[in-house]
């Protein structure tokens, strides 16, 4: 039976390939990821790419904080114990807060080791395309004698003016460079993915699906645009230079997305939280819960789902 006709059969399903299912279909149970900061920096922040970072970047590089005067290990271990009184057997060790490749390749081989607790079975990496030169994912597919890993690169989108406006300090290019050769050494990539970045259009966000299902990427993670305090963009939000679309714009791009990406590809996220601190503006004041729910709600209604449009691709 194909991707599209499972989904349309089984009514309690969701209408996309979502990341809790994939899994538990690969893992036998869930697998809980455990958010790591290991005190990088960014060279958007920090002179090196540029400076301030991307324009809604808040801080922490992240959106989460954790007490950084503990070790990767301790962050790890600390976290594990919880969910293990929860029934958790299984983990990911995610590399979360800002570039996570932006070091040394030996400081980067002690940092990831230091993660791989016992029933740690997923190494999972965020970064920026441009600091993944072949040492690094060398690096990484080291690690896949141990673990299964995953790459995370942010593009956010397709639409090469936008990453420019948004201050990424990358281009379209070496996004597309980076999940080539990433792929070449065997690691599943993740890309992120903003739906409702307010210089583009539905049919940038039509394109971005495009690209990343061409690319064959293994996954996206997709969320709104936020703001938050002490960043460029709420400065632009404030004095009115920007305007961020409704809730209904968003759950229309986001269907959108999800009907031209490719079946396989896994979303690991279809909507995020916001900062827990220092937002100005966040997900319309809803809890994520509940626009993932109308996301879904609207798709069955529509009789909708990921991959619907996906004809563009000779395969």
């Amino acid at each position: 039976m194909s991707t599209e006709k499972n989904w349309k059969s089984q009514s309690n399903h969701k209408p996309y390939r979502d990341l809790k299912t994939y899994l538990i279909e690969k893992y036998g149970e869930p697998v809980y990821r455990v958010p790591i900061d290991a005190g990088f920096t960014c060279p958007n922040r920090d002179g090196t790419v540029g400076v301030g970072g991307c324009i809604y970047c808040d801080p922490t590089g992240s959106g989460f904080t954790v007490n950084r005067k503990l070790s990767v290990q301790e962050q790890m271990a600390e976290r594990m114990i919880r969910l293990r009184s929860k029934g958790v057997k299984k983990f990911m060790a995610y590399f979360q807060a800002n570039s996570n490749t932006y070091a040394p390749v030996n400081r980067l081989r002690n940092l990831y080791s230091s993660a791989l607790l016992d029933d740690v079975i997923i190494l999972d990496v965020s970064t920026r395309p441009d600091l993944v030169p072949d040492e690094v994912l060398e690096l990484l597919a080291s690690f896949k004698s141990r673990v299964d890993v995953f790459l995370e690169l942010g593009l956010q989108t397709a639409n090469y003016h936008t990453l420019m406006k948004i201050n990424r300090g990358h281009t379209l290019a070496e996004f597309i460079d980076a999940v080539i050769r990433a792929r070449r050494f065997g690691l599943e990539v993740i890309a992120h993915v903003i739906l409702n970045l307010p210089w583009d259009s539905l049919e940038d966000i039509i394109e971005t699906a495009k690209l990343l299902s061409a690319l064959r990427v293994d996954g996206v993670k997709l969320h709104s645009l936020y703001v938050v305090e002490n960043t460029p963009l709420e400065k632009k939000f404030r004095e009115g230079k920007i305007k961020i679309g409704t809730l209904e714009e968003f759950i229309e791009r986001a269907i959108t997305f999800l009907e031209y990406l490719d079946p396989e590809i896994v979303v690991h996220r279809l909507v995020a939280d916001p900062p827990h601190e220092g937002t100005v503006f966040g997900n319309w004041g809803l809890p994520k819960i509940m626009i993932l729910n109308r996301i879904e709600k609207v798709m069955k209604q529509r009789d909708s789902y990921q991959g619907k449009k996906f004809s563009y691709l000779n395969r």
